[in-house]
């Protein structure tokens, strides 16, 4: 109880931690310049409560987040959440300590029985966890890969630190809750009823016209409200777009390259000091490698229904015939041409189970010793069992299968369509009836499969489609950076909004953009637009050229907002309603006489 004590009396605090904790902000320019808190240490990049973070630590923090966010995330965003990982743990710690909030070894034990209670590789016999298992994992770790046996310590530090932190959030809970006075007046407002009557007169019934609001009245209502009205230093800009459109020109040279695949034709051969003839799309015999090497689209050899094709080409496309083509035709921002490979009848969709057969080398076949011979061996022994005793597949496929998503459910798969499994495996389930059981070998292993169930058969079509981007060629790109650099130019002398309209471009403003934000309106993350804004040598009423993932960007600065108390011109939007109602409320005050509801109505 003192504890729950000692945090109610403290729940204001509570709010500045929570706060405090979600603070972040972005230290990507610290990390390459070496620092700009740190006057008594280059090694220092911040200090947390007394705490110093070293600057090599945080960047080797932010290369870990940023590998495991993958390749889209910014290192603005890694930054971010590594200082908010090091807020958070350093607030947290101090809270730790001062309530003696501890974690024995005993718990973090059981908190790890519990984490890994499901895991078949620390299980015995009977299912149940077993704790030698895990040490003997442990052990292994230590003496085999000092990089995993690190990895192993720092997951259970976190389970321990995790614990930490729900005991923690939990008192929290137990000592912001209701007390039994709160309780009681809450029984009151939920239960003690009155009658009433009441008119409602809605401010409209007073025209803006008859209320005048002055820069004075704002400003007054700003200094009596000020902690409302606090901000952060922030940049106003305004810019405008140039987009990589391809050309009409360039659209009609990607259909001519496209239309000119069709036909064979004759190239001189340097070797044989004679020509050749290629054959074209029309007539090759090697339909995946013409497309391989032509197609900005790899060949995809399945089979498709008609609902899966461009619904603008879909009936051209599926009365196809073996051999025949179509196109060049227009489809999602490429031009394609198209040939049917085979047209046959296959089920929409099949029910199915497995046994993955793994071998040394495979994916998936870390730590077993046997080799591709024999895994074929052992996977044509058990299609054999299967075939005569069907009943015998979930314990074959519990015993043998390296597929550990479903093992343990009989290594069923559910309902899938066509294209869903790697080829090999859908040309078996597809091609072949229901009740067919074999074995498909593809890159993860052999696979033992059990086609149970298919739908009704329907007509599909296999086609070998070549598809290039419709994409701005050189010229286009000269001609757009050109228009760009003459409009920073004239803008530079000239009224950007003006020049904006006189070259059909809309030019779009962003208000109270901050220090530490990264994101854009309309262009997305643009931290190097935001630190320009920011630069001490920047002015407003400069303007810059930047290049974007799809063009450029031409900015201007139209305002630099200090830190402190917002301006009157930026209160006020918000304040004039406000004032608005505050006047109206008084004339219709004023209109009120008599004590009789029905008058005042």
């Amino acid at each position: 109880m003192a504890v729950l004590n000692k945090i109610r009396q403290r729940s204001v605090f509570l709010i500045v931690i929570i706060a405090l904790a979600l603070f972040s902000f972005v230290l990507a320019d610290v990390i390459r310049n070496g620092g700009m808190v740190s006057q008594k240490s280059q090694n220092v990049i911040a200090t947390i409560n007394g705490e110093d973070i070293e600057r090599e630590q945080f960047a080797r923090q932010v290369e870990a987040y940023q590998r495991n966010l993958g390749p889209n995330a910014t290192t603005s965003q890694a930054v971010n959440m590594v200082w908010d990982m090091n807020v958070r743990q350093a607030v947290l710690e101090q809270q730790f300590e001062e309530l003696g909030i501890r974690v024995e070894e005993a718990q973090v034990k059981e908190l790890l029985r519990r984490e890994m209670g499901s895991n078949p590789n620390f299980t015995n016999e009977a299912g149940m966890f077993d704790e030698n298992k895990l040490r003997e994992y442990v052990a292994t770790l230590k003496s085999t890969s000092p990089q995993a046996y690190q990895q192993w310590l720092d997951y259970e530090a976190s389970v321990g630190k995790s614990a930490r932190e729900e005991i923690y959030f939990n008192l929290i809970k137990a000592g912001v809750g209701a007390t039994l006075a709160e309780g009681k007046l809450a029984y009151k407002f939920a239960n003690d009823n009155v009658d009433m009557e009441f008119v409602n007169i809605p401010y409209t019934t007073v025209p803006d016209s008859e209320v005048e609001v002055s820069k004075s009245d704002i400003k007054k209502y700003i200094e009596e409200n000020a902690e409302r009205f606090k901000t952060e230093a922030s940049r106003d800009i305004q810019y405008v777009h140039y987009t990589e459109v391809a050309s009409v020109e360039d659209e009609a040279e990607v259909k001519a390259e496209i239309g000119a695949l069709l036909n064979d034709k004759v190239e001189y051969n340097s070797v044989t000091k004679s020509n050749d003839t290629i054959a074209g799309f029309g007539a090759t015999k090697d339909l995946e490698s013409f497309v391989n090497e032509n197609s900005d689209i790899k060949y995809q050899d399945r089979f498709v229904f008609k609902n899966n094709l461009p619904k603008e080409h879909a009936d051209a496309l599926f009365n196809l015939n073996e051999g025949e083509t179509y196109g060049p035709y227009k489809d999602a921002g490429a031009w394609k041409m198209s040939r049917a490979v085979a047209v046959k009848q296959i089920p929409d969709s099949a029910k199915a189970r497995h046994i993955l057969v793994a071998f040394q080398g495979s994916p998936v076949g870390q730590g077993t010793t046997r080799s591709k011979a024999e895994a074929k061996k052992l996977a044509d022994s058990i299609s054999s069992v299967v075939k005569s005793d069907n009943e015998k597949f979930a314990e074959l496929a519990s015993e043998f299968s390296a597929d550990g998503s479903n093992k343990e459910q009989a290594g069923e798969l559910g309902w899938f369509t066509p294209g869903t499994m790697v080829p090999a495996f859908n040309d078996f389930v597809f091609t072949n009836n229901a009740g067919t059981v074999g074995v498909v070998e593809t890159q993860f292993g052999y696979h033992v499969i059990d086609i149970q169930e298919q739908t009704e058969k329907e007509k599909a079509i296999k086609l070998a489609t070549v598809s290039r981007a419709i994409e701005p060629s050189e010229k286009t790109m000269n001609n757009l950076f050109a228009d760009v650099t003459k409009f920073e130019l004239a803008a530079r002398d000239g009224d950007f909004a003006s020049l904006a309209k006189e070259n059909n471009k809309e030019v779009k403003p962003v208000k109270e953009i901050q220090e530490l934000d990264e994101n854009i309106p309309g262009i997305g993350a643009q931290r190097n637009i935001v630190q320009w804004a920011f630069n001490e040598d920047t002015e407003v009423g400069d303007i810059k050229r930047f290049e974007v993932r799809d063009g450029y960007v031409v900015a201007q600065v139209t305002a630099a907002n200090k830190k402190g108390t917002k301006s009157v011109e930026a209160a006020s939007s918000t304040v004039i309603p406000i004032l608005q109602k505050q006047k109206k409320a008084e004339i219709i005050k004023s209109k009120i006489s008599g004590n009789d509801l029905q008058a005042i109505a």
